[in-house]
């Protein structure tokens, strides 16, 4: 133990894997003094740099802004997605939340539609292509202060942020069972059906959007819940059935109704 300092040991257990195509394994690493004030991806910087030195491959898994905010980060941490720890991201937890001599297993979101690109970094541009199949809307919103000149009550104003939170990393549809892309895109959906600006072209985006999942390989919902555990802004399951509600409104004609 370095002085001053927390350390714990720990070992190990990641997926290597060289590309959806190749045949993955787990590699155990033994991993001495791990200073807890580290958050888990500094973790893994630090794995890297020992195995660099000794000549091995580092472990590639994904990261950007290191703030919660982007969700490339996504990782499944002892069978969890993003780890133990609720309402945040994997780059969010700290190695304090272990013990010294824990087993840590680290692997890749699991889902037809994320193919593996290298160890812990997946292909999550399924996502992308849900939203371009309608997740927008196409009329001309204008500026803030014209957003601003549409009265909107403070309970549909807060649901709607509260969809919009959802950062995209996936963890919803690593967590799900049936690897389903419901929550996200009932989030999607929600944030802009419940406003003026989204409900001109709410059918068609709802049928849009379900039919690219479909397409892309994505399970269906059998309400698990599991999804709304593990996401990190906490989306509400809520938004699966105000998007099957806007699913069953489109088959009926009309979005209004």
């Amino acid at each position: 133990m370095k002085q001053g300092i927390n350390t714990i040991n720990i070992t190990l257990k990641v997926w290597r894997q060289k590309g959806h195509k190749d045949k993955g394994r787990f590699e155990t690493i033994p991993v001495r003094d791990v200073e807890t004030h580290m958050s888990f991806l500094e973790m893994l910087d630090v794995v890297n740099e020992r195995l660099t030195l000794e000549g091995k491959e580092p472990i590639e898994f994904d990261n950007d802004c290191r703030e919660g905010i982007c969700g490339m980060c996504g990782a499944v941490v002892n069978g969890i997605a993003h780890g133990p720890e609720k309402g945040m991201t994997l780059c969010q937890l700290h190695m304090r939340k272990f013990s010294d001599g824990d087993t840590i297993a680290v692997e890749p979101w699991r889902a037809r539609a994320f193919k593996v690109v290298k160890d812990l970094i997946v292909d999550r541009s399924s996502l992308d292509k849900i939203i371009q199949a309608g997740g927008f809307i196409s009329m001309i919103a204008g500026g803030a202060p014209d957003a601003n000149a549409i009265p909107i009550p403070q309970e549909i104003a807060e649901k709607a942020m509260d969809a919009a939170a959802c950062i995209g990393c996936g963890a919803c549809v690593a967590a799900c069972p049936n690897a389903s892309a419901m929550l996200f895109v009932g989030a999607k959906i929600s944030q802009l059906a419940l406003l003026p600006q989204g409900k001109p072209e709410a059918a068609k985006r709802a049928l849009s959007m379900l039919r690219e999942m479909d397409e892309l390989g994505f399970g269906n919902c059998s309400n698990e819940t599991e999804c709304e555990a593990v996401c990190p802004k906490e989306i509400s399951i809520a938004n699966i059935a105000l998007f099957n509600r806007e699913f069953l409104k489109a088959g009926f004609g009309s979005s209004e109704k």
